[in-house]
């Protein structure tokens, strides 16, 4: 390993490193405008000049490799006359838009001048002027503030992989656009306004409305998909202003996917803020004792048998737990937390989360995916893909429909019989498992609502049985969920019980009648006409489906409303904060069943959410464990199927409304509206 000086201080570092990153590990900042530790190295802006012994000029230290015996100097004389000098430069065609630019207060070229810059210009002539370029909903441009540190094309071409934005021209005339001036049509495009240094791309949906030093900012958890991303929730008062990325580099690493972004909009519109409950055919305004007296002599003299639960996408665990905890005082088993009627393997827990981990997709050495579109469920997972993928010698082999996943792969079949030929050997991607040390299966959600799916699930486990994807130091074998809550709702037990019946099978009781009250705690992902019969108890935020259909509706918090507990595809416990207050007489899901529980007359016992979390931890004790992955490398064994050519019928037609928070955004809609000829778009490769 290289030894070298910087500033006085003897350090030895990897070979390879840079002389930008080996001064990172000595504590020794040096600036910079184009250089990220993400991206590959441009040396554009020529922020992070250094003066190297023995060398004429100094260097650019981001693209300079460390050698052995190197003497590096970060503050001498002639290194801050050369930033002075870039700063200058920059600073020529810069304007003057700090006090209406967005960036205001995070901006780096502001700190960086504030350090770096002179009180006066010597530049005379005009500044040169930009037309701003469109890109699409969600990002907003000025480009005559951009200093083509080129960060946006290269995040775009390396990670998002849609190669959209580039430059055109040279020198002063250079520009960045995106082809032909059309919208940037990726699922991750709201990163680049975080990694522009300036205020060139900016937060369309969020332009003009806040100051940064105005927010309150709350760390927390995003319940958009599965992935459970790290997310700050930027707050004014009562309203949610933006959502920005937390770094977590076992999960999203500084990444969030754009639903998770710019939905928080949503969150102002069609809320539920009060009890209601129909009359007459029509939903009136009523107290909280009225709507609980009312539940309360629906549910005297039923049947347990007659009574059913379904929970939804973005309930927290708390909520789930309680509700468990309150149907299974009334003798109910109908419970579900499968609102599609995906009939997943419960029995353990390795078969229904994402074993290898989201970070575990970098070890890997070859995929295969199964009824899954990840750019469109998972978008942050997809980025780990690609980033696998574009590492070298990665075979990747789907099946299923063909979509555009910003890499290339093998497509097998697009049906479920793929798996059959896998299985016996017939189709080469079977020696590619079978010979490799670390290999991986992503099984989507598409299949466990297949009409085959117990036979495809048995033929995988087999497959998993003859080739090295299960070994005692790996487990390859990963469900990909599209809900926040789904995990932790099996994980909790919130499935059938022995004589209880299934979503599927709860929506054809009720279209017969033989359900007489049906609980929906923020369910609104399924067909809510097959309810209408049966009196029905909507508890949630928003006014959707399920508050369609409902007799009575109890108002619930949003995610940024309350402190709660959320698991997501790996199986990881991940606790989620309150960022602000609820709107009118909205209460926390788990009190509200709490209270009405002791109206009914079989109270729960716990007073506080820390009681309820201790009794999660008692129903599972993975909820004692925050943030912790579990490894577990048991299986079933597995055996031979046949599996019918019936294809796959994909849970995510619109990745811009999957939910009641994003259907309520105006931004997604039009974003909808933007993409709504490109969505999901099939590819044959």
């Amino acid at each position: 390993m290289p030894k070298l000086i910087i500033d006085g201080i003897e350090v030895e570092v990897k070979q390879g490193l840079t002389i930008l990153q080996a001064a990172e590990e000595v504590g020794i900042e040096i600036p910079r405008f184009c250089y990220h530790d993400r991206l590959s190295v441009a040396g554009n802006c020529r922020m992070c000049l250094v003066e190297m012994e023995k060398s004429p000029k100094p260097v650019a230290s981001c693209a300079m490799p460390v050698g052995d015996g190197m003497v590096i100097k970060t503050k001498s004389e002639k290194a801050v006359k050369a930033r002075n000098g870039i700063m200058e430069f920059l600073l020529i065609n810069h304007p003057l838009d700090c006090p209406i630019c967005d960036q205001g207060g995070e901006c780096d070229l502001q700190d960086q001048a504030m350090a770096f810059g002179f009180d006066k210009s010597r530049f005379i002539d005009n500044k040169r002027a930009v037309k701003d370029k469109y890109m699409g909903p969600i990002v907003s441009t000025k480009m005559t503030r951009c200093i083509h540190c080129t960060r946006c094309v290269r995040f775009v071409e390396e990670v998002a992989g849609v190669t959209e934005i580039g430059a055109t021209g040279r020198g002063e005339d250079m520009e960045i656009t995106t082809f032909l001036q059309a919208s940037l049509e990726s699922e991750l495009s709201g990163n680049v306004v975080d990694l522009c240094p300036v205020g060139a791309l900016t937060n369309k949906p969020y332009e003009f409305t806040a100051r940064s030093w105005e927010l309150n900012k709350t760390e927390t958890v995003d319940v958009h998909d599965a992935v459970g991303s790290s997310i700050r929730v930027d707050s004014r008062g009562r309203e949610v202003m933006r959502v920005l990325p937390r770094l977590n580099e076992d999960i999203n690493e500084e990444w969030i996917a754009d639903k998770s972004r710019n939905s928080c909009d949503g969150l102002k519109y069609q809320r539920l803020d009060t009890p209601l409950v129909r009359k007459n055919g029509v939903l009136e305004s009523s107290s909280w004792g009225e709507a609980f007296d009312i539940i309360k002599k629906r549910l005297i003299g039923l049947n347990p048998n007659q009574i059913a639960a379904l929970v939804g996408d973005l309930v927290d665990c708390e909520s789930i737990m309680v509700l468990k905890d309150f149907m299974s005082k009334i003798g109910v088993q109908n419970l579900d937390c499968r609102q599609d009627g995906s009939l997943i393997d419960t029995r353990r827990r390795s078969s229904y989360i994402f074993n290898s981990t989201i970070n575990g997709i970098d070890d890997s050495d070859c995929l295969l995916l199964l009824g899954t579109n990840p750019r469109k469920e998972a978008p942050i997972i997809n980025a780990r893909i690609r980033k696998r993928f574009l590492r070298g010698d990665y075979q990747i082999g789907l099946i299923g429909d063909a979509f555009d996943l910003t890499y290339n792969y093998n497509h097998i079949s697009k049906t479920p019989e793929g798996v059959t030929s896998i299985v016996n050997e017939k189709n080469n991607f079977y020696n590619i498992l079978k010979n490799s040390n670390k290999a991986m299966i992503i099984v989507g959600m598409s299949v466990f609502t297949h009409p085959d799916v117990n036979n495809i699930i048995n033929s995988l486990y087999l497959l998993c049985d003859k080739t090295n994807v299960i070994n005692k130091d790996w487990n390859g074998y990963n469900v990909l969920h599209t809900c926040a809550s789904r995990v932790g709702g099996i994980d909790l037990g919130f499935v059938p019980g022995k004589s209880g019946k299934s979503t599927k099978e709860i929506l054809i009781a009720a279209e017969k009648q033989d359900l007489k009250f049906i609980y929906l705690l923020g369910a609104d992902e399924f067909d809510a006409k097959k309810i209408d019969k049966t009196f029905t108890v909507y508890q949630g935020h928003h006014g959707d489906r399920g508050a369609n259909v409902a007799d009575v509706i109890l108002p619930g918090c949003a995610y940024t409303e309350k402190n709660g507990t959320y698991v997501n595809t790996e199986g990881r416990v991940q606790l989620a904060s309150k960022a602000v207050s609820p709107p009118g007489e909205a209460k926390e899901d788990w009190k509200i069943i709490r209270a009405l529980s002791e109206v009914v007359g079989c109270d729960l016992k716990y007073k506080t959410i820390d009681q309820v979390r201790k009794r999660m931890a008692w129903q599972n004790n993975i909820f004692a464990d925050i943030n912790r992955v579990y490894d577990d490398h048991s299986f079933f064994t597995g055996s031979s199927e046949f599996i019918s050519s019936i294809p796959f019928h994909y849970p995510i037609k619109n990745y811009y409304q999957t939910d009641v928070i994003s259907r309520a955004s105006k931004t997604m809609a039009e974003c909808t509206k933007e993409f709504s000829l490109n969505n999901n778009k099939r590819v044959e490769i």
